[in-house]
């Protein structure tokens, strides 16, 4: 009678234990089905993941394209694919307007790669990545004027581009580079007549005298720089130094005879209660100015 309940028991033990080391199997063969679930690109060759992400950047799947190629690099971390997919993750990146992104990814591709034979077009790309940063949402969706805004993020873009310029003048990056500059300055000159106008509006004319002489120092054959000489004429008249004043007159009537001021009509400040309204947008007479131009 003992021996038959120590048989029982151990033949109860023993289907547990099987009972157990089903359920593990079963367990583990899920957790297998779930991760190849998870991570479909799990073990595929290089050239598969490459014309994968490809494909997507085709389709415009920025993000899926993104997250291929960064399973690329992560299984592949050495090769010419790697380098490809570096820079068509940049890109990728520079697409989806994940622009801090784009740029921490470009600075790796050239720490890492720095002679590379394309190394100029990552240095135009993160250019174009730089101009977008920061307050490209608000400016499309608000159309604030990117001049009042931080300038940080614009000129290190404009810094990029000169590499680009200067290094790579061969390029065919260089051309467009080039003129991505021009327009940076006059984004950098108008920042600085508008702090002028800010010093002309608060009769504070010697300091709106030393941005005006700024901007024809240091951005000089900008768009603004009839602008910066009409402040001049202005600061001067209100000080009462004749002389200067007339001689700034006479240089804006000989380059720009039709600019406003000379017929009482600049500067034109927005009314005071367009700053109750967030949404109006902002304006300044830079811009009044330029809506001027455009007509001619």
């Amino acid at each position: 009678m003992v021996n038959r309940t120590i048989s029982r028991s151990q033949t109860a033990a023993h289907l547990l234990i099987l009972l157990l080391i089903a359920i593990c199997l079963v367990a583990s063969s899920g957790c297998s089905r779930f991760k190849n679930k998870e991570d479909p690109e799990e073990g595929q060759a290089v050239e598969q993941l490459f014309e994968k992400g490809h494909d997507l950047m085709k389709s415009g799947n920025w993000s899926g394209a993104e997250n291929v190629f960064r399973r690329l690099i992560a299984q592949y971390p050495y090769g010419p694919y790697t380098e490809q997919a570096l820079m068509e993750m940049a890109y990728a990146q520079f697409k989806a307007g994940k622009h801090d992104e784009a740029i921490s990814t470009i600075d790796r591709f050239i720490r890492t790669y720095p002679t590379h034979r394309n190394v100029a077009y990552l240095y135009y790309l993160r250019g174009l990545a730089n101009s977008n940063r920061d307050t490209v949402f608000l400016q499309r969706v608000w159309s604030l004027d990117p001049s009042r805004r931080d300038l940080a993020a614009p000129q290190q873009a404009y810094n990029d581009f000169s590499i680009v310029v200067q290094r790579y003048p061969n390029s065919r990056y260089a051309s467009d580079a080039r003129q991505r500059m021009v327009a940076l300055r006059n984004i950098f000159a108008r920042h600085e007549i508008n702090i002028s106008l800010y010093y002309l509006r608060r009769d504070a004319w010697l300091s709106a005298i030393a941005r005006a002489s700024y901007v024809l120092e240091t951005y000089p054959q900008s768009e603004y720089q009839y602008d910066a000489i009409a402040i001049l004429a202005e600061s001067y008249t209100r000080l009462g130094n004749q002389a200067l004043a007339a001689g700034a007159r006479q240089v804006l009537e000989l380059n720009d005879p039709q600019h406003p001021w000379l017929h009482g009509e600049w500067p034109k400040y927005p009314l005071a209660v367009r700053k109750l309204n967030p949404f109006a947008g902002e304006k300044s007479p830079t811009g009044e100015r330029n809506s001027q131009l455009e007509r001619r």
